[in-house]
């Protein structure tokens, strides 16, 4: 009967720590100019390892057009650009973000600040789904995971 019971107490922690995991976001940060003020020698930002000049901007361009610029496809298509590229765009210490953003207005002719005053979905910014290996999207971790917390305990009670 111990091994049971401590049994489903480490499936309760698994359970629980999945439920405490979060999803990839793109920072509100991203969306904001951080122009250079008073004395920044030490402060100087790296350039971006993400060549943004090159890339597919088609999905935006095709998705979100003016001059009403429909609050959902302009969103859904910026996420589904700029998701995969999350990690490099929350790094403030890097130029990624502005360079990205000034190759969207560049290619989308679109008005400054667009994005950044339409998409927010939070404290945390932009929800993206997570990436797998593979390629494939989750985004629910937690109900994978309490799928699979489940299934555990109904085979260890039967």
């Amino acid at each position: 009967m111990g091994l049971k019971q401590s049994s489903m107490y480490l499936i309760l922690f698994f359970l629980l720590a999945g439920f405490a995991s979060s999803f990839t976001h793109i920072s509100n940060g991203a969306f904001e100019s951080h122009g250079t003020t008073g004395r920044n020698l030490l402060q100087a930002k790296k350039a971006c390892s993400e060549d943004f000049e090159h890339k597919n901007y088609t999905i935006l361009t095709s998705k979100c057009k003016g001059p009403l610029y429909p609050t959902k496809g302009c969103c859904d298509a910026l996420k589904e650009f700029a998701c995969p590229f999350a990690d490099k765009l929350n790094d403030l210490t890097t130029d990624c973000a502005s360079t990205m953003f000034s190759y969207i207005n560049l290619y989308g002719k679109y008005p400054p600040g667009l994005f950044a005053n339409m998409c927010r979905e939070g404290k945390e910014g932009l929800e993206c789904p997570e990436q797998t290996a593979s390629g494939l999207t989750i985004t629910k971790p937690s109900l994978l995971i309490l799928t699979s917390g489940f299934l555990v305990l109904l085979f260890q009670l039967f």
